[in-house]
């Protein structure tokens, strides 16, 4: 089948090229959208010729089966439409389609939306939660990086009822610089970032409802601090709370173990053990590990991914791979 890949230029794009570039039953195509692309180069490995532009006409033109929107949320509210009335399957990878209702779109990300039919359409593609959904789904909006580890660290937590949430929920995120985008910007220049780490969208993070509507949690339970690390690419979240009825970490991998004992992607570390970005690197995981108090009925749990991989490119690759029908794994291992 045939893959349009609109945003290649970005970090997220660029991600899809190489992954797309190995799958074996899918033909990646560059569709250009900005006019004043002029002569950039393309993504390292790239091999195929652009499609330009990025339109109805050009997925009909090329025959293309879905389509990645690797575009800020404004362009994928314009093209997304195009894509669908052309025959084509979307994945986006933006936040336009996260948030399932205008008004929480608008409080979050502080502009209208344009498409709320599709924003109620839209199946939201974190596979080891709503993997059934994305199957027969048209348009399938790709998770935030951040929210992908924290759901996946704290969700299975919350349905088995283990969470204090009078306590409430603490999540302290870090990630690399990639996880802004590829556009140039003070705050992510080199002299900014290199020997520096810092706090940013302090309490009004966009990614904070993407959480509260997949784990169930109120946002008075939930408190969230995005951190700049100064490397290019990886997500490590420290997530603390308090386990009352729980007796040991065991206890805690022992949920993880059995909710994921199915998952390719999902690793969990024996009790004590703690996972490092290097572990995933490059890859579609997502670790765990946990540690916990039994004095105290504390608990910490560190999750991390790779904000272009699992964060991104991957797990739209894995959604792909879902509404396709292909093995849910195929390009990724």
């Amino acid at each position: 089948m045939r893959a349009g890949i609109t945003g290649f230029r970005g970090y997220s794009g660029a991600e899809l090229v190489r992954i797309l570039e190995r799958h074996l039953l899918v033909d990646p195509v560059l569709l250009e959208h900005r006019h004043d692309a002029g002569a950039r180069p393309l993504p390292r490995g790239a091999k195929r010729p652009l499609t330009a532009p990025s339109t109805a006409a050009s997925v009909r033109a090329e025959a293309l089966d879905v389509v990645f929107l690797a575009t800020p949320p404004e362009v994928s509210m314009e093209l997304a439409p195009e894509m669908l009335d052309a025959g084509a399957k979307v994945i986006d990878l933006s936040g336009a389609f996260r948030l399932r209702t205008p008004g929480r779109y608008q409080r979050w990300y502080r502009e209208a939306h344009t498409q709320p039919a599709l924003l109620a359409e839209a199946a939201y593609g974190l596979p080891e939660v709503f993997r059934e959904m994305v199957r027969p789904a048209r348009l399938v909006s790709n998770p935030g990086c951040y929210p992908t580890a924290a759901n996946l660290a704290i969700r299975p937590l919350v349905e088995r009822g283990v969470i204090d949430l009078s306590a409430g929920v603490v999540c302290d995120a870090k990630s690399g610089v990639s996880g802004a985008g590829r556009k140039a910007s003070l705050t992510t220049s080199f002299c900014e970032v290199t020997e520096n780490f810092s706090a940013y969208s302090v309490l009004d993070h966009r990614h904070v409802p993407e959480v509260l509507l997949t784990s169930g949690l109120e946002e008075s339970q939930f408190s969230f601090t995005a951190h700049l690390l100064p490397i290019d690419r990886g997500i490590l979240e420290t997530i603390y709370f308090r386990a009352p009825d729980i007796s040991s970490a065991e206890e805690l991998v022992s949920i993880y173990e059995t909710h994921y004992r199915d998952e390719p992607f999902l690793k969990v570390y024996p009790p004590g053990h703690m996972p490092d970005l290097r572990s995933v690197q490059r890859t579609n995981d997502c670790a765990i590990g946990v540690k916990f108090d039994q004095a105290t009925r504390r608990a910490v749990v560190v999750a991390v991914i790779d904000n272009l991989v699992k964060g991104a490119a991957g797990q739209a690759v894995q959604n792909m791979n879902l509404v396709l029908g292909f093995r849910e794994t195929e390009g990724l291992l």
